[in-house]
């Protein structure tokens, strides 16, 4: 088991939070602006990588909900605060403002029904604006 001083700990599970705050903008962030920039002819929302990690990512979320399984981000940022001594309401302010924009209370099956259907909405995105390749000048001479 990893032993680190309980503020080492909390700062990682803060930065951890942090991270899956900032995952969960880009999962639900790019979906609107892909189909905004399609019809308005945004070339960067044909980005391959860029629709490829959101695709990803979002089949990755949907699978984990399907099977019952917590967001790996979730069970290290648990462990984390379990390192460094927390429960209850002992937090820190990081935690504090962004667990309450990212951990709702409601049944599995709500997440599960949401998860697959913005899966299933990025899946149509990825038809109806299709994303590009973007092809390297010096390798067309």
């Amino acid at each position: 088991m990893l032993t680190l001083p309980p503020a080492q700990a909390l700062w990682l599970a803060d930065a951890i939070l942090a991270l899956h705050v900032g995952i969960v903008v880009f999962v639900v962030g790019v979906l609107p602006l892909v189909l905004i920039g399609g019809a308005l002819g945004w070339r960067w929302v044909r980005h391959f990588g860029l629709r490829l990690t959101h695709l990803a990512l979002m089949v990755f979320i949907a699978a984990q909900a399907w099977l019952g399984q917590l967001c790996p981000l979730t069970v290290w940022e648990q462990d984390l605060r379990r390192l460094a001594g927390q429960s209850g309401y002992r937090e820190s302010f990081i935690e504090h403002w962004l667990a309450r924009l990212l951990y709702w209370d409601a049944p599995g099956w709500v997440f599960v029904a949401a998860y697959t259907g913005f899966a299933v909405a990025v899946g149509v995105a990825w038809w109806g604006v299709r994303p590009r390749r973007l092809q390297n000048p010096n390798l067309s001479r």
